[in-house]
């Protein structure tokens, strides 16, 4: 199999790994996190934990910092952006806006309560 130059490909495939998920839930839980610290939440050896973080980091996913002999890792400041354009581009017509939906018994809401007959009456569903 090849490798994907697209950065959408290679973005959505980095997130698709259990074990790559599991390092960016526990990286959404924390400003950052060492690199040695991964191999309790992911029950992985450091060696599978560095290319694990290798992919993450080449797919734009995480950044890192080195300080002395450690590397910190957090979530790239452009990844919900990223994301969010990738679903827009897989919806027909865009994305809509949570606040548009409605909630359930507000003016804009359909429910599940009535429904409009044809002699324009509301009848139970």
């Amino acid at each position: 199999m090849t490798r994907s130059l697209d950065p959408d490909v290679r973005l959505l495939a980095a997130l698709a790994d259990p074990t790559r998920l599991g390092i960016l839930h526990e990286l959404a839980g924390s400003a950052e996190v060492c690199a040695c610290d991964f191999t309790s939440c992911c029950d992985v050896s450091q060696p599978t934990v560095s290319h694990h973080l290798k992919v993450l980091r080449e797919a734009g996913v995480v950044v890192s910092e080195r300080r002395g002999n450690s590397i910190f890792y957090r979530i790239s400041p452009d990844l919900i952006e990223r994301m969010g354009t990738i679903a827009k581009g897989l919806v027909p017509g865009g994305l809509v806006p949570l606040s548009a939906l409605g909630r359930p018994g507000s003016a804009g809401a359909t429910t599940k309560r009535t429904r409009a007959t044809t002699s324009g009456s509301a009848a139970p569903n």
